[in-house]
C-alpha cells in the first residue's frame, strides 16, 4: 500500500469515528447549561481540539503501519481506545451518566497510556505524538469529575 493510502486511511478512520459521534450526540449536548469548574473551556474549543487529536492519532498509527510495526496487540489497543473514546460522550451527554462517564474516561486514560508505551516501544515518534491526547484526556477527566460534582 502506498504511503499516501496508509496515512489517508489511518487519519480518516478516527476522523470518521469522531464525526459520527458528534452527529449522534449533537441533540443531547448540554455543556452550556452545566455548572462548570474552573478552567472549563468554551464549547467551541472541543471540536477543534478533537479534530487535531484525531489527526495526530491517525498520523501516529500511520507511522507504525508505514514501517510494518503494528501487531495484533497494538491494533487491539489502538482500536479499543478508539471505541472507548467514542462511547464516552454517549455516556456523558446522551445518557447523562456523569459518574459512569468519569469511570469510563479513567479507563480511556489507562488505554491511552498503554497505547503510548506500546507505540513508543516500536517507534518513539509514534508514541510521543500521542502525548497531547493523553494530556487532553486527563484534562477531560478533571472536567468530567468536577461537572459530576457540581451538577449532582
Amino acid at each position: 500500500m502506498s504511503k499516501f493510502k496508509i496515512y489517508f486511511k489511518s487519519i480518516l478512520i478516527p476522523l470518521l469515528v469522531g464525526t459520527l459521534v458528534g452527529i449522534l450526540i449533537s441533540g443531547s449536548m448540554d455543556y452550556e447549561t452545566l455548572t462548570k469548574p474552573f478552567l472549563a473551556p468554551p464549547s467551541t474549543l472541543f471540536p477543534i481540539v478533537w479534530t487535531i487529536l484525531y489527526i495526530l492519532m491517525g498520523v501516529s498509527y500511520g507511522i507504525l503501519r508505514e514501517n510494518s510495526q503494528t501487531t495484533k496487540e497494538i491494533d487491539s489497543i489502538y482500536y479499543g481506545q478508539l471505541v472507548i473514546n467514542a462511547l464516552w460522550p454517549i455516556a456523558f451527554f446522551v445518557l447523562k451518566w456523569r459518574l459512569f462517564a468519569f469511570i469510563w474516561i479513567i479507563l480511556l486514560a489507562i488505554l491511552v497510556m498503554t497505547m503510548i508505551i506500546k507505540f513508543y516501544n516500536k517507534n518513539k515518534i509514534a508514541g510521543l505524538i500521542q502525548i497531547p491526547y493523553l494530556l487532553w484526556t486527563i484534562f477531560a477527566t478533571y472536567l468530567n469529575f468536577n461537572i459530576y460534582i457540581l451538577n449532582k
